[in-house]
């Protein structure tokens, strides 16, 4: 029985202090609930739009108050006798919480639920007030201790002890904001008292014949023994498993002939099947909880070893999987908006073709909402738990918070289809390697080293769980390791640094592209558009133009990125836009397609990143507003199953291929054409094998010349396409520009018969 207390509270607020007034004499307004303070303030006329200018600074001293909700609530009679708890699905960070002026319960972590018994402080029948004060985050965390090895990302020792998203801190693709309040629902769950508390399902072995399932259980119950008691399981609403129960927990199996199995996208169909947990006494159902699951295996064939030795490869049902995808950053800096973008950016995923999906480590822990799209998707998940960019404490007191973080977000997310890893963090090995401690190695990192292995391996054994992101083994160079995050110089694109990567599988790769004009004047002010050189282009790159700058300036770095690929400065903010959206699209199809073309020496890329989480200056491909820059529909087309492809120049002749990321042979019969003369350069069939690469032939070019080459390619009648861009920088604008018209209007023909 569930008692939802969301919709619209009451919130006062005041700077904190020893000597603050009553309540009653606080400043008050209405407050949502999900909701954040910058929200509800900006609503009231309080303060402006967070996300528009400057505006983000005005609320940093908010930082430094006391919030309190109030609601009344009427409890009705039905929850008497009951095992009754106030529940918080997302409540940030330092709160209280009262019942009719009772404590309730204490609250330190934003990022995972809460529940609070309550049963003995409701009173049944009538008005009930509830009240949630949160207190001020930095004054919480100045009282804590930062021995000297602590280290942190943009100088924010703060965030190593407060559990929120490290984001919320100032990051380089989101502002500081340190929100307050229930950022996700609120409810009084009334609990029976026999219920089923944990399910877990794993495929032990599948294939196309057979598939065996484990599954276990866990219980309470206030009967005085467990005679009578039973297990039954049933799937798509046929009944597989039934089986009496000895104890609170156990644990049984069943299998399925001829199963559908879920896989990736792009390698097949990502079934799911509905199975129901039902907890019987004495033939009567208790308690039933009802998910839906895949049928797979999954694994990771990871070999910590330096250059070619090394290796980081994704195998699901026994099949090696070409994994291309994206970052998931925060949807929304206000984290109770998340949500209800969740439909859109999975669409978009799916639409781009991506078959995996890694959730950075400085995000929020995200709802099922996401990882059900994900199952349904085909979208493999790849999870870093909540730590990012910085030398965390070490101490008893936080090596058990974190163990009891994870294990609650294992135990909700473990039975999704798409999860396909635990990561510790990200890039906290990294952070151990880089700060130059003559005795420090990544292994006294007790957290991922010790602890959190053991909260996977005791809620979710049949996963694989990654140290960190990268992970960096001692004694193996950031560089040289399997699995890496390509930032580097972030120069041109096909330098050395990008060309020549040693690594099996990137997880991070980015590159800049400016939003369009119409959404940069949603949120940079009108005197400020151009050049780009104000505190509003800086606060949205995301510098604290009221800080210590940074050390690089992001849209500086935009900025040489378009003069490094035509030789100048646009003078106006129309043509800068145009030519960096090119300039990204070329440098992200050219990261996804070295991938491709080095299978199986490379395995993967999760480039950087789809969405962006607020109006912003970034490497995403979509921007706040939901418009697409170029670099998404080249990203689309090259990430197709199958795909044909240029490889670089060598030997005076560029060589063309077929990349294959499916199981389906397919025959191929593809064109390549002179996009400036009309001339056809090179035709031809041939039989694309499953999984596989194909390298039917090449073509002679002067190296250096400038052309652009459409490719065009049909499978069963139906029309592909792509590009190719020859040469080296500068490239005239001009020419280009005329260029990205040729594209968009080879992109956009309608599929014409073989020829």
């Amino acid at each position: 029985m569930l008692l939802s207390l969301n919709g619209e509270w009451s919130l006062f607020y005041h700077v904190e202090s020893e000597s603050m007034p009553p309540e009653s004499e606080w400043a008050k307004i209405p407050a949502m609930v999900p909701g954040n303070i910058e929200l509800d303030l900006a609503r009231a006329g309080i303060e402006p739009d967070p996300f528009f200018g400057e505006n983000a600074y005005k609320f940093r001293k908010y930082e430094y108050y006391t919030f309190v909700f109030k609601k009344s609530i009427f409890v009705p009679e039905e929850f008497f006798e009951k095992d009754t708890f106030l529940r918080f699905e997302g409540l940030n960070c330092i709160a209280d919480v009262f019942v009719n002026d009772k404590h309730a319960g204490h609250s330190e972590n934003a990022l995972i639920r809460h529940e609070f018994p309550v049963s003995d402080l409701l009173i049944y029948g009538k008005e009930n007030e509830i009240k949630v004060q949160i207190h001020s985050p930095i004054n919480y965390a100045r009282n804590k201790d930062y021995p000297v090895h602590l280290s942190a990302n943009e100088g924010c020792d703060e965030f190593t002890a407060l559990r929120m998203p490290a984001h919320s801190f100032g990051w380089d693709i989101m502002p500081r904001f340190l929100s307050a309040g229930m950022w996700r629902s609120v409810s009084l769950d009334a609990h029976e008292k026999t219920e089923i508390t944990q399910t877990y399902y794993v495929t032990l072995r599948a294939d196309e014949k057979c598939a065996e399932i484990k599954y276990k259980y866990r219980f309470k119950t206030n009967e005085a023994n467990f005679d009578g008691f039973r297990v039954r399981i049933t799937l798509d609403g046929v009944a597989v498993s039934e089986r009496p129960v000895r104890f609170v927990s156990g644990e049984g199996s069943f299998k399925i002939e001829n199963p559908r199995l879920w896989w990736p996208r792009g390698y097949g169909e990502a079934e799911l099947y509905t199975v129901k947990m039902e907890l019987l006494k004495d033939g009567i159902v208790k308690d039933a909880l009802e998910e839906r699951i895949g049928v797979r295996t999954a694994e990771v064939v990871h070999k910590m070893a330096a250059n070619d030795d090394g290796e980081f490869l994704i195998r699901v049902n026994g099949v090696n999987i070409l994994a291309k995808g994206s970052n998931w950053v925060p949807m929304d800096a206000m984290h109770s908006r998340d949500s209800e973008k969740y439909d859109r950016a999975v669409a978009l995923f799916a639409e781009a073709g991506c078959n995996i999906m890694r959730l950075w480590g400085g995000n929020v822990y995200e709802d099922h909402k996401l990882f059900d799209l994900c199952d349904e998707n085909g979208i493999l998940v790849w999870h870093d738990f909540s730590m990012a960019c910085a030398i965390y404490p070490q101490s008893p007191e936080f090596e058990k918070i974190i163990f009891d973080e994870a294990v609650s977000v294992i135990r909700k997310l473990r039975n999704h289809a798409s999860i396909l890893l635990w990561a510790g963090d990200n890039e906290v090995d990294e952070h151990y390697s880089g700060v130059g401690y003559t005795t420090e190695s990544n292994n006294f990192n007790a957290i991922t080293r010790q602890f959190l292995p053991r909260a996977v391996r005791e809620n979710d054994p049949y996963r694989r769980f990654l140290p960190s992101s990268p992970y960096i083994a001692d004694g193996v160079a950031r560089y040289s390791v399997p699995e890496q995050h390509n930032w580097g110089p972030r120069s041109y694109f096909k330098d050395d640094f990008y060309r020549l990567t040693n690594a099996h599988f990137i997880s991070e790769c980015g590159y800049h592209g400016c939003p369009s004009p119409e959404s940069i004047k949603k949120f940079i002010p009108k005197d400020e558009l151009w050049p780009m050189n104000d505190r509003s282009w800086k606060t949205h790159n995301t510098e604290d133009a009221t800080g210590i700058p940074r050390g690089y300036d992001r849209n500086e770095l935009m900025a040489n990125q378009v003069r490094i690929m035509f030789g100048f400065m646009p003078d106006t903010l129309d043509e800068f836009a145009l030519l960096s959206q090119f300039t990204q699209a070329e440098a992200k199809k050219f990261f996804i397609e070295r991938t491709r073309i080095k299978k199986w020496r490379r395995t993967g890329i999760i480039w950087w990143n789809m969405i962006d989480g607020w109006p912003q200056i970034s490497d995403a491909v979509v921007d706040w507003y939901g418009v697409k820059k170029r670099a998404f529909d080249a990203i689309k087309r090259v990430q197709t199953p199958i795909c044909v492809m240029l490889d670089e120049h060598s030997a005076w002749s560029h060589k063309v291929v077929v990349g294959n990321d499916s199981r389906i042979s397919a025959r191929i019969v593809y064109r390549l054409t002179d996009g400036d003369t009309g001339e056809e350069i090179m035709k031809g069939e041939i039989e694309s094998y499953a999984n596989e690469n194909a390298f039917p032939g090449e073509f002679r070019l002067l190296p250096g010349e400038k052309k652009l080459i459409l490719i065009e390619w049909f499978i069963d009648g139906k029309r592909y396409v792509n590009h190719y861009i020859t040469g080296y920088p500068p490239y005239d604008a001009e020419t280009v520009k005329t260029w990205m018209k040729k594209i968009d209007e080879w992109a956009e023909l309608s599929a014409q018969p073989e020829a």
